[in-house]
């Protein structure tokens, strides 16, 4: 079987809802990414023979096959066909998967995986509640609600379980959440994140005209401070968790180019990185967020390493306590977790941050010099993806 290569990884840097990048049509966003992959790998974009795109609210702007719509607004050819995905949170890392998986069997050569969300522009939730608001039902079937009875499935309610069962009180996720801030502040004074940020024009959702390039992630606070963080009111009534230690809602899009040894051939570039393992794991639906712990688990069972193996890893910050709980379950090192900061800092497009992590792990793997890195996030529905790749 051949091996599967990543060759090019890039991401828009994040804006803020109704920040920045609030008037780029979602579409256009994404077809920013798809060029900029192809002139990073100088490679012809005939070649391309896919294009797999994560994205969470398949609605309105984000429609009707929007990864083929990508395609549409980009310089790639009418002849390269596109498929969007969704395992939710974990939709772009997933096309990773599919698009790796396509060139080891050897049907394609040259396949882009990438994902995009404009959270702006499609408010989360958007898919389920609007038909349901106009009489067109609910996702939530009889058989389902017969085998959870009673039960609304809830992230937040799932982020306050896994604080519950891991013992994370409030100061341990507001700390966390600061070093999030930190850590992204120094990675983007330090210019770490320049090789894999595309600059795309600042279009505002009042003004469709360009303005000047957007070349930082517009989420992080460089005035972060505990006493701030600690300011701001739970979600949830008596609970932990709130909006400065969970995700931030975000406008982003990111991809990267995955070949075999024949497109390694065909386009002439030598590779970032080699996919060494890929995985998937469904567990407990109602806390919901726990998933990479045993997907990870697994994961590392069946790549014959162990954690003390990986030098980096790419937790995704759902809220603060799924990393917190990943690194006391897995017995990680807390060092090497999200060294450049993470969505807490630098937002979570939804669809877009399974490459867009993947984005990160390469080029920060590349810039330390180290070998393999591990990504992982949980999902809507209790599932997790994880990736192992290894410095080329």
């Amino acid at each position: 079987m051949s091996e599967a290569f990543i060759v090019a990884a890039a991401r828009t840097a994040g804006g803020r809802r109704g920040g920045r990048l609030s008037g780029w049509h979602p579409a256009d966003l994404a077809a920013c990414v798809l060029d900029a992959l192809v002139e990073r790998a100088c490679a012809d974009p005939a070649l391309v023979e896919d294009v797999i795109m994560g994205c969470v609210s398949q609605v309105g702007e984000q429609s009707t096959n929007i990864a083929r719509h990508a395609v549409l607004a980009s310089k790639l050819p009418e002849s390269v066909p596109a498929t969007s995905l969704d395992r939710q949170c974990g939709s772009s890392q997933q096309a990773l998967h599919f698009a790796a998986q396509a060139v080891m069997s050897g049907s394609m050569d040259v396949v882009i995986a990438a994902g995009v969300e404009s959270m702006s522009r499609v408010p989360m939730g958007l898919p389920a509640a609007l038909p349901q608001k106009n009489g067109f039902g609910s996702c939530m079937s009889p058989q389902m609600q017969a085998r959870y009875p009673g039960v609304e499935f809830s992230q937040f309610a799932g982020a306050e379980m896994m604080a519950k069962k891991y013992g994370f009180d409030r100061l341990a996720l507001d700390r966390f959440a600061l070093l999030s801030h930190r850590r992204a502040i120094a990675a983007t004074k330090a210019g770490h994140f320049r090789a894999e940020i595309v600059p795309v024009a600042v279009r505002l959702a009042d003004d469709a005209r360009p303005g000047d390039l957007h070349t930082a992630d517009e989420g992080i606070r460089f005035d972060a401070s505990l006493e701030a963080i600690a300011g701001v009111k739970p979600i949830a009534e008596g609970g932990v968790c709130t909006a400065a230690t969970a995700s931030q809602i975000c406008d982003g899009a990111s991809g990267v180019l995955v070949v075999n040894e024949r497109g390694l051939k065909a386009l002439g570039v030598e590779p970032l990185a080699r996919v060494h393992h890929m995985s998937v794991l469904g567990h407990d639906p109602v806390i919901m967020l726990e998933a990479p712990i045993p997907a990870t688990q697994r994961a590392l069972r069946k790549a014959g390493l162990t954690i003390d193996d990986i030098d980096l890893y790419e937790v995704n910050e759902a809220f603060a306590p799924v990393p917190l709980a990943w690194l006391r379950a897995i017995g990680a090192d807390p060092e090497r977790l999200n060294v450049n900061g993470g969505a807490i800092a630098l937002g979570h497009p939804l669809g877009a941050s399974g490459t867009k992590l993947m984005a990160t792990l390469v080029h920060a793997l590349q810039q330390r010099q180290a070998r393999f890195g591990l990504q992982t996030m949980c999902e809507g529905g209790g599932m997790a993806n994880v990736t192992i790749i290894e410095r080329w």
